[in-house]
């Protein structure tokens, strides 16, 4: 992805291209959550989206000032306002987290792993999409790691590309240091 390309949902108050590097300041208490367990609607977080057909990986590698509860940088997978995914980097517990929203028929669940590592290097994730099924993984220690494989019935054609939101604060400054959409690697899931 370059400079031009993707349409903004919800544009943040501030973005630009640096480089080659996309730089992304959250709004106030932004969010994307439907309902479980916290019986709230939260559709205004920052995603800019591509559309793609078909089978994909799509590999960001990505950094951000993380300092508030629930700060978040990563990809989003969008349907409509009642299927969508977002996996990404999450500060929680005041420490970085990987962390995986998947939403089905208006309602979200939250799977999140410890990353340990320093909050100020960047994170490598790939998100892939086999069918009807999508894999999610994090590069550690240059080993490509499982986060989640899940379900979510999508048209053939959705919306991907880098997110970011900041649901307790703003100013949650992102750089998108690459950001890659290209065919799917093999459905192979151990070596």
């Amino acid at each position: 992805m370059k400079a031009g390309q993707g349409v903004w949902r919800n544009p943040p108050p501030f973005h630009e291209w640096r480089d080659g590097t996309l730089v992304v300041r959250t709004g106030t208490e932004t969010d994307w959550w439907n309902n479980t367990f916290y019986q709230f609607r939260h559709l205004d977080g920052h995603f800019l989206g591509t559309p793609v057909t078909g089978d994909f990986s799509l590999e960001l590698t990505f950094s951000a000032n993380y300092s508030r509860l629930y700060d978040q940088a990563g990809a989003m997978l969008f349907v409509d306002e009642n299927n969508w995914l977002k996996c990404g980097t999450e500060f929680t517990d005041g420490a970085l987290h990987f962390s995986v929203v998947v939403t089905r028929d208006d309602q979200s669940d939250w799977s999140v792993r410890a990353l340990g590592t320093d909050p100020a290097l960047p994170v490598t994730l790939r998100l892939t999409r086999h069918a009807e099924a999508l894999r999610i993984q994090v590069l550690e220690s240059g080993v490509w790691h499982l986060v989640r494989l899940c379900y979510l019935a999508m048209p053939p054609t959705v919306d991907v590309g880098p997110a970011t939101c900041s649901p307790t604060g703003e100013g949650l400054e992102t750089r998108f240091e690459r950001i890659s959409i290209g065919e799917a690697i093999s459905r192979e899931l151990h070596d």
